[in-house]
């Protein structure tokens, strides 16, 4: 960009802070229209529509009067009609002499005024897509003009179809998501054409590793042209070039992972630690020699191998908050994508390698785990709470891995169905649920508790207390360069922090939470109005959701309060919508399009034949993880509907 286009008034929204910089030149352009002076170049014109923008959004100086800035918004009607008279007298004999020379800075403008001046009726196909061309508008921004799209519709799709790389403004409409711009195609470009578009794509040189892994997990859909087949090509694509990545000699190698042990000499039951990015969980073997009894297994699950937090809301799914903000920003992500991060991914690893530990410590001591979660529906509800007839049918002795994994699929669906019916009828029927078999909607298991989960709402004031106090990009987290933290809450909570620490534009903000009853200031200190506020908002933020029955009364009487104000709102499901999604993801594509399907592959058969052992018993393990999680989640129910049992557990 020359030193000519950054005089250039440009218009980019009503919150941009660089909008004062444009001001002395506004205010030129306004006092030369006024004296009659309009637009004699293409660039001038569509500089006077970006001034036209400015005055409509009531962006001009403050020191204007009010009867200069009355004055100067009447003008906007004459303004917009000395835009389209300019762009009205466009035509074949002068397109390319009048718009080639533009220049990138407003080719979004240029494409939006021709055709909004309706020039793509008057002007040929070729004359101004050559134009445009010259002027430096890209395939992409046409694309992103319906008008000019419809117009030229021929000659789009002609050019969509020229370069392979011109499959990724087809990612961009059907994939990618938070797209940055609408992408528009021709009617005339059909399924077949974005089916070979994209198969050339993965054929290219050029292909993204990015785009492609987004082909591979997309959904099959026919007005996208994905199938089983170009899925697959994209998967194997997607291995070659990860495998020609880490053929570079000097690749950068970097030691990751989990590690788990057993201590002999360890009296505390678990002992973790992190060197670099190996994190080590040294359990102790005379705890687990000394929780041998059933329960206590069940217990060890949720609090050794931590499953579960002290809310029994499940630590496995994953969470936005735990993104990072290169995770956030940086990650190319599907429309239908499970957003996963490092901490999604160290949780996953530690608690399949956690539960395979625990496994094989029982298998020596001649106890199964199916055997604790058949003894779990058996023995335990009927005893503990008078719950009968549930029941769990552990995998037959010496079966494979693979048809192990299948039964507990079809088990996990059962006991599923089960609790389904024991909350809607009080009790098992064995032959009515004979007769259910359609598959299970995680997010829709009914709970015996009402209003069980408290949830954010979209409303902006909980939104923006929400960001304001746990987001690591809030304005709060900073106060000097001895003063500051990951987050406004933690700031507030370990230091002493009087309301003139904070900057003037801080205090705004400071203003606003107070007046939401959320901060207060003592004149020595701005605190929060009450701890168990924070806990609260904290779970709503940590975790996306908060238990409302595990809340003290202090907080369920600010979760009334809150709800009362359209800030939260309460469900009853057994699984929150995040755990009920970490179950979507793992099994099925109810939600989402990049999970690895397990239950729906291995209950169809349609897992890979060549799949190892191990593979197989890697989902006979994740498959177990995933009950000892219902186990969990079933357990708090009932302890909770029956608070007298629910005291002594």
């Amino acid at each position: 960009m020359d030193s000519e286009e950054l005089n250039l008034v440009k218009f980019y929204g009503p919150t941009d802070l660089a909008s004062a910089w444009h001001f002395d030149r506004i205010q030129e352009i306004i006092a030369k229209f006024r004296s009659g002076n309009g637009p004699l170049t293409t660039v001038s014109a569509i500089e006077l529509y970006n001034v036209y923008l400015y005055i409509d959004a009531g962006l001009l100086p403050a020191t204007f009067s009010p009867e200069e800035y009355a004055a100067v918004r009447a003008l906007r009607p004459s303004l917009l009609a000395a835009v389209s008279r300019f762009f009205s007298q466009i035509q074949d004999s002068t397109v390319t002499s009048q718009i080639s020379d533009v220049g990138f800075l407003y080719t979004t403008e240029l494409v939006e005024l021709l055709g909004r001046n309706k020039a793509y009726d008057r002007c040929d196909p070729e004359l101004m897509i050559n134009a445009l061309t010259l002027a430096g508008v890209n395939l992409a921004t046409m694309l992103g003009n319906k008008k000019l799209v419809t117009s030229y519709e021929s000659h789009i799709r002609e050019a969509l179809l020229d370069d392979p790389k011109n499959a990724e403004h087809l990612v961009r409409k059907y994939l990618l998501k938070d797209a940055s711009s609408d992408v528009h195609l021709p009617k005339s470009f059909s399924a077949s054409d974005s089916r070979d578009l994209l198969s050339g794509y993965l054929d290219s040189a050029g292909a993204n590793l990015n785009y492609v892994r987004l082909i591979e997990t997309a959904p099959i859909e026919p007005h996208t042209g994905i199938d089983a087949k170009l899925k697959l090509k994209a998967k194997r694509r997607a291995a070659l070039m990860v495998e020609e990545l880490f053929k570079e000699e000097s690749a950068l190698r970097i030691r990751t992972g989990t590690e788990v042990r057993l201590s002999d000499s360890q009296r505390e039951p678990v002992h973790m630690e992190l060197d670099d990015m190996v994190t080590t969980f040294t359990y102790s073997r005379s705890w687990l020699d000394e929780t041998l009894d059933m329960a206590s297994i069940l217990n060890n699950f949720q609090h050794l191998f931590e499953f579960a937090d002290h809310q029994v809301l499940l630590t496995l799914p994953s969470y936005t908050s735990e993104l990072g903000v290169f995770e956030r920003l940086i990650t190319t992500s599907g429309r239908k994508d499970y957003l996963t991060g490092a901490a999604f991914n160290a949780k996953d690893v530690s608690s399949l390698i956690q539960t395979r530990l625990y496994q094989d410590f029982l298998a020596s001591k001649d106890i199964g785990l199916e055997e604790v979660i058949a003894w779990f529906f058996a023995e335990y509800l009927p005893s503990e709470f008078g719950v009968e007839n549930f029941s769990f049918a552990p995998s037959a002795a010496g079966s494979s891995y693979l048809e192990k994994a299948r039964h507990l699929f079809a088990e996990m669906e059962g006991i599923v169905n089960q609790f389904k019916l024991f909350v809607q009828d009080g009790e098992v029927d064995r032959e009515l649920l004979a007769l259910t078999s359609d598959p299970v909607a995680y997010r829709e298991i009914p709970s015996l508790l009402e209003g069980k989960y408290v949830y954010a709402t979209e409303h902006d004031e909980i939104s923006g207390i929400l960001h304001t106090l746990f987001s690591d990009q809030s304005g709060l987290t900073y106060i000097n360069k001895t003063l500051h933290d990951s987050s406004a809450v933690r700031l507030l909570l370990r230091n002493r922090i009087s309301y003139a620490d904070f900057a003037a534009h801080q205090q705004r903000t400071v203003d606003e939470l107070i007046r939401l009853g959320v901060l207060e200031n003592t004149g020595t200190r701005v605190q929060f109005v009450e701890q168990q506020q924070v806990e609260v908002l904290r779970r709503l933020y940590d975790t996306q959701g908060a238990a409302y029955h595990r809340l003290p009364q202090q907080g369920r009487d600010y979760v009334d309060a809150i709800e009362a104000r359209g800030w939260v709102s309460r469900g009853s499901t057994l699984l929150t919508e995040s755990e009920a999604s970490y179950f979507n993801y793992l099994l099925n594509k109810a939600e989402f399009s990049n999970g690895p399907e397990l239950r729906n592959k291995y209950l169809h058969g349609s897992q890979l034949s060549s799949a190892s052992e191990a593979e197989h018993f890697q989902t006979y393990l994740t498959a177990l993880k995933l009950i000892m999680s219902l186990v969990i989640k079933m357990n708090d129910e009932f302890c909770l509907f029956y608070p007298e049992k629910g005291a002594q557990d």
